[in-house]
């Protein structure tokens, strides 16, 4: 199927597959490993807990993703329902968390490839140093950014079928470590024999490596499906089955490789060192080694490279998209939304994201650390979706809603609720950290503001008044939290969680009813008013 102007539409096959090609990244190489390290066995439930968050965050997005098919919709929701303030912040929040994925996926291929056992690859070791990528190394990760860059750069059918191709390896060869690994090692009472073995660590540590072990970052790219928007054949449909159909596919497969690291270990292994002093450089690879199965061990350094491969170039279109419709929002340069005729791309916007991509990783050298960046800015944007999509059932109760979630008034407050803990995980100082890098975009807004002579700014910083509340709250409570969160520790956990959860909902609610009319809201008039439900 073709659109108007002959440029190829996403089917539901390829729409799944570049669902998976984004979330099937250097997540799963690193983050079973990661959460073990931190919570033991119990680091199983912190996948579960993180498929709910970002599933029940998802759901809100669904609805405004069919009833806005769009490109880069997900910088638009906002600034439809509270004007061009809560827009930018929220578009800003999501485009940093972005453009920090580009990179983040080049350095774990990196860091794979700095460990590559074999004789004629030792020019490799020189691209990892205590965990930092060295400058050798970052020389490498440039080279993988243009490369991801150049895969977008022409058309959006080059794309999906090159994301297509790489995602069935890339689900092919988890699947083949868990059953391989599981076949050669398989010791069931690692989950230990009573509650305390079980969760050696207490409970804080199951929801701290929700977000510090790459939990939400591994499920994070669902809005990757968002963002193609107008480019997805029968959006209507598609839009909720891609994203329904790639986030449970890869939360089974997550769960399971947790399951699998954690009973391939040998005993002695966890008896000796703990759960705390598992230490591999290359998580899988390593235990393929240990195991004896050395072409196992071969075939997952392959796939640390095509893994990471893969997300990145999924990544590019997402970011290029979402900042070329940062332009709607008239806070940034317009040219950086010039769309190329012939091949439909934001070519301008990959290439400002490439730039950009490449000064982040300089300054942030460590996976942990961009991680860090992405899951946190991630959640503070999508916090914008459950007020969002509840102030438009009060605005436009007649728009035209292809998806109409049934339990919405439920889900748009819980996960509003869970965003804000999963937030709060992240642990001080990250939390303040990553709000600065946000915060540092208000100047811009307020350039072009003053541009027009302040005529909206009263009215736009009023619809966006409770995010700015909530962003001191979560960030105060984080700094006064409990010691398990890195906190002061002046509220004890798991009081903690019970004032964010209160905090929480005042914060929805306020949001809620601070909806406000602007020309933004009349754009998405226009839009939905082409949507049609098909019988």
């Amino acid at each position: 199927m073709k659109n108007k102007t002959g440029a190829k539409k996403i089917g539901l096959f390829q729409l799944t597959m570049l669902g998976l090609g984004s979330l099937i990244g250097s997540g799963w190489l690193f983050g079973a490993w990661e959460a073990a390290q931190l919570a033991g066995p119990a680091a199983i439930i912190s996948w579960v807990i993180g498929g709910i968050i970002i599933g029940s965050i998802a759901y809100n997005y669904i609805e405004l993703g069919t009833m806005f098919p769009q490109s880069g919709g997900m910088s638009k929701y906002a600034q439809y329902t509270h004007g061009s303030l809560l827009g930018f912040i929220a578009s800003w929040a999501n485009w940093i968390s972005l453009i920090t994925l580009i990179p983040i996926e080049s350095v774990a291929a990196v860091q794979y490839m700095s460990s590559w056992p074999w004789a004629w690859a030792n020019w490799t070791n020189n691209f990892i140093s205590n965990g930092s990528i060295t400058s050798a190394g970052l020389m490498v990760v440039f080279l993988f950014i243009i490369v991801f860059t150049l895969l977008n750069y022409w058309s959006v059918e080059l794309l999906t079928n090159f994301t297509s191709l790489i995602s069935i390896f890339k689900i092919g060869v988890p699947l083949l470590t868990i059953i391989m690994l599981m076949l050669s090692g398989f010791h069931i009472n690692n989950y230990g024999s009573n509650l305390h073995e079980f969760m050696p660590y207490g409970t804080a540590p199951i929801f701290a490596a929700t977000t510090v072990s790459g939990i939400i970052f591994s499920f994070n790219a669902f809005q990757t499906v968002i963002n193609m928007g107008s480019e997805i054949k029968d959006p209507k449909r598609n839009i909720a089955r891609g994203i329904t159909y790639s986030l449970l596919i890869s939360g089974i497969i997550y769960v399971l490789l947790q399951s699998t690291f954690i009973t391939s270990l040998d005993p002695k292994m966890i008896a000796a060192h703990g759960w705390h002093g598992i230490n591999f450089s290359s998580p899988f690879a390593d235990l393929a080694m240990l195991l004896g199965i050395h072409w196992l061990s071969v075939l997952l350094y392959m796939d640390a490279f095509v893994s990471p491969f893969g997300t990145g170039v999924s990544f590019v279109a997402s970011s290029s998209r979402t900042l070329a419709a940062m332009v709607t929002n008239n806070h940034i340069p317009k040219f950086l939304g010039h769309i190329n005729e012939k091949y439909k791309t934001p070519r301008v916007a990959m290439l400002v994201n490439a730039g950009l991509s490449m000064i982040m990783v300089s300054i942030f050298r460590s996976w942990g650390t961009l991680a860090s960046v992405i899951s946190t800015s991630t959640l503070i944007a999508y916090l914008t979706g459950p007020v969002t999509v509840m102030s438009l059932r009060k605005m436009a109760p007649e728009f035209t809603r292809p998806f109409r979630g049934r339990i919405l008034k439920v889900m748009a407050p819980l996960s509003f609720i869970l965003a804000s803990l999963a937030t709060y995980w992240a642990m001080w100082p990250t939390t303040i950290e990553v709000i600065c890098v946000i915060l540092l975009g208000i100047p811009l807004y307020f350039y072009y503001e003053w541009r027009t002579g302040f005529k909206k700014t009263k009215k736009d910083f009023a619809g966006s008044l409770w995010m700015i509340g909530y962003l001191i709250f979560i960030s105060f409570i984080s700094f006064i939290g409990s010691k398990e969160f890195n906190g002061q520790d002046w509220i004890h956990y798991p009081f903690d969680f019970i004032i964010i959860i209160a905090g929480s909902l005042c914060f929805y609610y306020w949001g809620t009813f601070s909806h406000v009319m602007t020309k933004y809201f009349k754009q998405a008039q226009l839009i939905n008013s082409k949507v049609k439900i098909k019988k």
